[in-house]
């Protein structure tokens, strides 16, 4: 008998409201403004829930209880992406709960043929394969990998660089099975829990200790980057209405020149699609030229945002969102276009299988949908100071797929840089809910980040996701600062699917062990 069985009873008997209440804690604990930080009850966030499973015999309640907690989780972690396209909100939010429902699916499916307990060992592995998995669909919003609502709490996820962000989803899951036991379970099992819980606790805090001892303090000898970072603060639901080309250009010609004879930057990066239009098409062949007499004089490189365009594809033409690097003295761009795409906000997903679904875009940008690039190329900077310096470029919401941006750092990225526009969302929390994200990033390959916004957040992170240099949000600002480069590549980097490909075969298993007690007659208690 529990010692604590008049808690975990009244939530057996209880249907919506362990729902409701999971679903609440798992909202709040994702990033959010800086100020809230509630992180930490993504520790039990799921608990209420899984308790409440305990008693559930059919598909259907049992899909009713998960969704509503889910939905009400999507709705606190995503209302934001309304407020630049509501119906695209909506759908937004309605879908990504239904995605969330699947491991759990998985952990009724095993409790019925092999009993509760057995399913709730199996849930870390389902939870883990299954973000995994949905991650490498078009139609995924891997947003609110669970690992992710982690990522303010820095001393807590250094083994990220391990492990990823999958391991961080792991260890959350497990811990919120043991805080199950601890409820529901028998004397011995509670210590046993309680053990457990711990070292799940005192386990990440020594390996940041260690890490941080070994290697928090940077040397005077470390290699850096000297970059600047133009924040021009245009808003971007008028910058395709209310500016045109000259006046856009105009602003970032005087906020860098300024920056540049102040500084003396190696790179200058704009943020994405800067400049909102193909100059690399013939049309704009003035615009170009200007462009590069105004690097000549700069004398410093520039990683930009911008619209590329390419010959036809299936009877049109593609344009992208891409970004480019060009150099004082070189007249050929480094181009990159943008591979992973807002489902329906940037493109559609499947609409290469069916092209009607293109009808069903909610695209912000003016243009009914980009082409998806196919290469996750880096670039190659000729520094004065350190010779050849290859960046990993990533565009907005790439941040959010942890292999996407091991491959490039596995290429031979030294610093990751990310362009973006996030002023879509106002001064909601989106922004600062993806500034988090990518500390994500940076812990797991041991890389800076030099992440230039539109109307901000831009910022430059340290290789433990730490800030080094950061401005204000919604002004006309630039900001320079000495980037850390770094060449070590980690565990993460190597091996980045390594843990969810485990988690993939040993869900296999489990499935097969309890359909063979399902089959022989086996408890299902």
């Amino acid at each position: 008998m529990s010692l604590l069985f008049p808690i975990s009873n009244k939530l057996s008997h209880s249907r919506y409201l362990p729902s409701l209440l999971s679903g609440a804690l798992l909202g709040l604990s994702f990033p959010s403004y800086p100020f809230i930080r509630l992180e930490i009850i993504a520790w039990v966030a799921l608990v209420p829930l899984l308790i409440s499973l305990r008693t559930v015999e059919k598909p259907g309640e049992l899909f009713r209880r998960v969704y509503l907690a889910m939905l009400l989780f999507c709705s606190i972690s995503l209302w934001w992406v309304s407020l630049a396209t509501f119906p695209g909100g909506v759908l937004t939010i309605v879908a990504q709960a239904f995605f969330l429902t699947v491991p759990l699916f998985l952990f009724f499916a095993v409790k019925k043929m092999a009993g509760y307990r057995f399913a709730l060992f199996s849930l870390p592995f389902f939870w883990v394969a299954w973000e995994w998995a949905y991650m490498q669909q078009d139609l995924s919003l891997g947003w609110l990998t669970l690992g992710n609502s982690q990522a303010n709490l820095n001393l807590m996820i250094q083994y990220a660089d391990l492990v990823g962000v999958w391991g961080v989803s792991f260890w959350l899951v497990w811990f919120n099975v043991l805080v199950v036991l601890f409820l529901t379970g028998s004397k011995r099992e509670v210590a046993g829990s309680v053990a457990l819980m711990t070292l799940m606790v005192v386990a990440p805090l020594l390996y940041a200790f260690v890490l941080f001892s070994r290697e928090g303090v940077v040397s005077e000898k470390e290699l850096s980057l000297r970059v600047t970072l133009v924040q021009p603060d245009i808003n971007p639901h008028e910058k395709w209405a209310a500016y045109n080309s000259a006046e856009i250009m105009a602003r970032y010609y005087r906020m860098t020149g300024k920056a540049v004879r102040e500084n003396r930057p190696e790179l200058v990066i704009w943020p994405e699609t800067a400049i909102p239009f193909s100059i690399l098409e013939s049309p704009y062949a003035a615009d170009l030229q200007s462009l590069h007499f105004a690097l000549r004089g700069w004398n410093t490189a520039l990683l930009t945002g911008f619209i590329d365009i390419s010959g036809e594809r299936n009877g049109h033409v593609e344009s992208y969102n891409a970004s480019m690097l060009l150099g004082a003295g070189s007249a050929v761009p480094q181009i990159y276009r943008k591979m992973r795409l807002v489902p329906f906000a940037e493109r559609v997903p499947y609409i290469d299988y069916f092209p009607w679904l293109g009808n069903l875009t909610f695209s912000l940008s003016g243009i009914r949908g980009w082409g998806r690039g196919r290469d996750a190329s880096v670039m190659e900077l000729s520094s004065p100071r350190h010779g050849k310096v290859v960046l990993a470029n990533i565009i907005c919401y790439e941040s959010i797929f942890p292999t996407l941006v091991a491959e490039f750092v596995g290429k031979g990225a030294r610093l990751l840089t990310l362009v973006t526009n996030d002023g879509w969302y106002g001064t909601s929390y989106g922004p600062y809910q993806h500034l988090a994200i990518g500390r994500m990033r940076c812990i797991e390959n041991r890389r800076a980040m030099a992440r230039c916004a539109n109307t901000g957040l831009t910022v430059v992170l340290d290789k433990f996701g730490r800030i080094i240099a950061e401005v204000p949000w919604w002004q006309e600002e630039s900001l320079t600062a000495e980037v850390p480069l770094e060449s070590r590549l980690t565990f993460y980097t190597t091996h980045p699917d390594l843990l969810p490909h485990v988690a993939s075969v040993l869900s296999a298993l489990l499935l097969l062990v309890a359909f063979a007690k399902r089959w022989r007659g086996g408890s299902t208690l």
